[in-house]
């Protein structure tokens, strides 16, 4: 019975926000590179990785504790997928990133009160059911998309450029870390806002490093960037997972 009480998902650590902001920015990157450069386009793109992300998922909700390599999976597909859903929004249907954004906004806003309403508490620390696991990938894939659409929005339709949108972002996420730490900010409201600023975060200095300098780049390319964040993330996991306790039985 105990080991049905465990938690699924990690705890919030320093590595958890490095590996996180890592898988964020490789989403952008892949998505770009799967998208554009083997040309696969938009819409094959999003059904084979929307399948992987089905598969990673099921793997997942077979586990009853964490398990590095099956979460962090699911975490790099689905932000590949939500950046996919915000690209096929605005490029295929002609969706205004304005409109996706709000759109994202009142779907997390409405998947947060049905959860709280069904399980009376949204904290990241008791997730010990499907059901509630099925509602915390919820959240994330509409964080990923919204993160997409507001980071889009601020560097591309705003003109504030990758490393402006980047530096912003930023800055909202250390403002919201000293609330946390100093103001009394509210755990479970500053984690999740952290989490959804952390998605453009990644994605402006995903873009800033992969985009050609034309476009106000560094013109690393998407398959140099996405080895470089892919390496870092297969370390990171390697080591949570030797840190990881050992569960008897």
């Amino acid at each position: 019975m105990q080991a049905e009480r465990m938690n699924r998902v990690p705890e919030v650590t320093v590595d958890f926000w490095l590996i996180k902001l890592l898988a964020v920015t490789m989403g952008e990157t892949a998505a770009d590179y799967l998208a554009v450069n083997l040309g696969l386009g938009l819409t094959a793109t999003s059904v084979i990785m929307a399948g992987l992300l089905a598969g990673a998922l099921r793997v997942q909700f077979a586990q009853r504790r964490y398990v590095p390599w099956a979460y962090w999976l699911v975490v790099v597909l689905i932000s590949v997928v939500g950046t996919l859903v915000t690209d096929n929004l605005t490029d295929n249907f002609g969706v205004p990133l304005i409109a996706s954004t709000i759109g994202f906004s009142l779907a997390l806003v409405a998947t947060f009160a049905i959860w709280f309403r069904a399980e009376g508490t949204l904290s990241i620390h008791e997730i010990f059911t499907a059901r509630r696991e099925g509602y915390y990938w919820l959240a994330i894939l509409f964080t990923f998309a919204l993160g997409t659409a507001a980071g889009d929005l601020v560097a591309e339709r705003f003109g504030l450029g990758y490393l402006a949108t980047g530096i912003l972002f930023g800055m909202i996420i250390l403002s919201l870390a000293i609330g946390y730490f100093w103001l009394g900010l509210d755990a479970i409201l500053g984690f999740w806002l952290a989490y959804i600023f952390t998605r453009p975060l990644g994605a402006s200095f995903g873009d800033l490093l992969s985009q050609p300098a034309d476009y106000g780049g560094m013109g690393l390319g998407t398959v140099v960037t996405s080895a470089i964040f892919l390496a870092g993330i297969v370390a990171l996991v390697a080591a949570m997972t030797l840190r990881a306790p050992r569960v008897a039985g």
